[in-house]
């Protein structure tokens, strides 16, 4: 049967930049192996297959792939899927909307809330799901740069060391002294599996940060590496900024109140990203957290499968 997909490209307004994602609609009956088999035939990053929800007052479930497996909780596949399916329903009468969804993903269900003002690209923001925990880990800093080609003075700034945190999927956070540093790095992917920790059933992949950005509104310029997945590297990753924001309210201290971030990544690869970061703090801790960014259709077509 012919199955439509489209293809977007996440957390950018600008096609061609950003996160590409496959979506594919009308994917009840497909296998697991089926879907493991198309996301390798995407080879992109990440796939993301619409199913009908379990429960009927959600919008959709979702089952996100990587070439390499499983995942139960994506940022760029739940942004992504979530303004294909506003697009999908709405664009047709060609007015702007503003409207709540429930999608379904391994991890449980996620809030997203898609906004359209034409003619700029969709916006979608989500609850984070879990919040960030920190997880029990040790890291070696001439380990870790060797992994990246860096000397080990290259590694931390102000009291931001190497850590280990999950909102759902594990990335140690590693911080550099600034953006020439991150742009320096050489990935050794062997080194890389030697040193990393696991947790929750798989190799944690590595997320890089610093303070500030090539674009002058960033608050950090971030980098992700993540051969476990299949991914050499990624332009655009929200459950790494799920992660990401424990780390943040650890070493930054946040006080009480509503704090924005907007993170650039994949700009060393040519396909420059901008997620948007909400952080609630209450009591000294957060509260709340939301993961936002733009999506734009770059193809669409069908699978004969």
């Amino acid at each position: 049967m012919a199955r439509r997909y489209a293809i977007y490209d996440v957390f950018t307004a600008n096609r061609l930049e950003g996160n590409p994602l496959a979506v594919v609609f009308d994917s009840d009956g497909l296998s697991d192996a089926a879907m493991q088999a198309i996301a390798i035939e995407f080879n992109l990053s990440e796939t993301v297959f619409v199913k009908p929800a379990e429960n009927p007052a959600h919008t959709a479930r979702l089952r996100i792939f990587t070439p390499g497996y499983e995942l139960p909780f994506a940022g760029h596949p739940t942004v992504g899927a979530a303004v294909a399916l506003a697009e999908a329903a709405r664009d047709a009468d060609g007015e702007d909307y503003d409207l709540v969804q429930m999608l379904e993903e391994n991890v449980g269900p996620v809030r997203c809330a898609v906004r359209r003002r034409s003619p700029s690209a969709s916006f979608a923001e989500f609850d984070m799901p879990r919040k960030s925990v920190q997880l029990n880990a040790k890291f070696d800093r001439q380990e870790i740069a060797n992994a990246f080609s860096l000397k080990a003075t290259q590694i931390g700034f102000e009291n931001h060391v190497p850590t280990f945190w999950s909102a759902g999927v594990p990335f140690v956070m590693i911080p550099v002294h600034d953006v020439a540093v991150a742009g320096a790095v050489e990935f050794d992917a062997a080194i890389w599996e030697q040193i990393t920790p696991m947790a929750e059933g798989r190799l944690a992949s590595a997320y890089l940060y610093c303070r500030g950005g090539i674009n002058h509104i960033a608050r950090f310029h971030t980098r992700m590496f993540a051969p476990a997945m299949g991914i050499v590297e990624d332009p655009a990753t929200g459950a790494a900024v799920a992660a990401f924001s424990g780390a943040i309210h650890h070493f930054d201290q946040l006080i009480d109140g509503h704090h924005p971030f907007l993170i650039e990544q994949g700009v060393e690869m040519g396909r420059p990203s901008l997620l948007h970061l909400h952080l609630d703090v209450s009591g000294g801790e957060i509260v709340t957290a939301r993961i936002g960014g733009q999506a734009v259709k770059v193809a669409a077509g069908e699978l004969y499968l």
